[in-house]
């Protein structure tokens, strides 16, 4: 997200981070259009692809009461255990087995409160997790959690010295270091290129195998900011885009959106809503020409034209809901 120079990210704000609520400690972007766009039913089945700190599901699971189910899924297993707090807001029953929609990893059950299912994975196997035809909506947040930005351990920022990780799943998967040090010269352009959108890529790419190897978050910074230096003012460190770019390739973002979107028609019953919240354009393009096929191939009717921008208020408490685009299709 494009918002000074010290910006972690350029459109990619925290994920279930936003302000404070007393339940799950904070309030993600966009959360009354959000809720508004699902038409959360009573007794519904929601499902949220991207759990982060609890906060969408929280207001979900508000909504839902008891006779609901609210699923999440997300790749970090640290994050589900906070979501799992977010979500919980008295003492619950914790039951083994596996429920009618998925096979329950964990289920919480609660008195005037939905059945909430958490699953450590990716939203890319919703597809083989969700029966057919089972949820009544589906949220995506596509933003990056505080959780990961704020933890210097995690490789995310570069705002910190931390170890070359970026990987959402911590326990699986190519770190970035092993990327940045071992594809070659013209791939890692490739993905600094098509990734982050950085002009500057080739450049970058030279620069960081002439000083291979790269270890830190530290280092990486200081061998792109010098490949990137330009005689402009930017409004984004000069490292933003690469940071972007190895972060989406490590966790395989883009592959494993399609395929949620792909997944989508088939989990959703007739009249059950998908909203898409992303944060910069190589999202939001996947996003938009997925909806629109759907609306073609009428598997989708659409309910935003144009995608729901934060409000100038909501920008004023939270800068980083500046790039946040939301969209939204029913299923026909």
């Amino acid at each position: 997200m494009e918002t000074d120079s010290d910006s972690d990210s350029i459109d990619t704000p925290e994920r279930g981070g936003h302000g404070t609520v007393a339940a799950g400690g904070h309030v993600p972007v966009l959360l009354k259009e959000a809720i508004d766009f699902l038409a959360v039913k009573h007794g519904g089945t929601y499902l949220d692809a991207t759990v982060g700190l609890g906060g969408h599901s929280y207001e979900i699971a508000r909504h839902l009461g008891a006779p609901g189910h609210l699923i999440g899924f997300d790749k970090d297993p640290a994050a589900l255990e906070i979501a799992r707090a977010a979500v919980s807001r008295q003492p619950s029953a914790v039951s083994e087995g596996a429920g009618e929609v998925v096979a329950a990893e964990e289920q919480l059950v609660k008195p005037e409160w939905p059945a909430v299912t958490l699953i450590h994975g990716s939203f890319a196997e919703v597809g083989e997790r969700i029966a057919p035809a089972s949820l009544d909506g589906l949220l995506a947040d596509l933003g990056v959690s505080s959780l990961q930005l704020g933890d210097p351990a995690r490789g995310f920022s570069f705002q910190a010295e931390g170890p070359l990780d970026m990987r959402m799943n911590p326990m699986s998967g190519e770190t970035a270091e092993q990327v940045v040090n071992h594809i070659d010269e013209r791939e890692l352009a490739d993905v600094i290129y098509e990734f982050g959108e950085e002009r500057r890529s080739r450049r970058i790419a030279r620069a960081i195998v002439r000083s291979r190897p790269i270890r830190t978050t530290k280092q990486l910074v200081e061998v792109v900011s010098a490949a990137a230096r330009s005689m402009k003012h930017e409004r984004i460190h000069p490292a933003t885009r690469t940071f972007q770019a190895l972060r989406i390739f490590v966790n395989r973002e883009l592959d494993d959106l399609k395929a949620l979107l792909e997944a989508a028609p088939r989990v959703l019953k007739p009249g059950g809503r998908l909203v898409v919240i992303s944060f910069h354009s190589l999202e939001d393009r996947i996003v938009k020409d997925a909806m629109r096929e759907g609306a073609k191939d009428k598997h989708f009717r659409l309910l935003t034209k144009k995608p729901v921008m934060a409000s100038e208020d909501e920008i004023d408490r939270n800068p980083r809901s500046r790039s946040a685009k939301m969209r939204a299709a029913e299923k026909v």
